[in-house]
């Protein structure tokens, strides 16, 4: 599954769709030059149990890494990947 970009403004999206179905999602808001914030994991229900969230969270970071970019994850999902793998602590904010 290939993990997509829109950025728009301060608002921005990684997603995989599959033809017309969004497979999962995750929702930031860039609070400034330095800083994301991730407020929202969504992942399709026939997908769950397929680590696409935990996927979506890895790119997040990554892209976060790439930009010099710290993440602040505030939604439930997003928290739990960042207390589980400690290897995203340096992109925490």
């Amino acid at each position: 599954m290939q993990i997509q970009e829109s950025i728009n403004g301060n608002e921005g999206r990684f997603y995989i769709q599959q033809g017309d179905e969004l497979t999962g999602e995750v929702l930031f808001t860039k609070h400034n030059s330095h800083e994301i914030e991730i407020y929202h994991t969504e992942v399709a229900e026939k997908e769950q149990g397929h680590h696409v969230g935990e996927q979506l969270i890895e790119h997040a970071v990554n892209y976060a890494r790439q930009h010099q970019l710290k993440i602040t994850p505030t939604c439930t999902f997003a928290k739990a990947v960042f207390t589980r793998n400690k290897s995203y602590q340096d992109v925490l904010a």
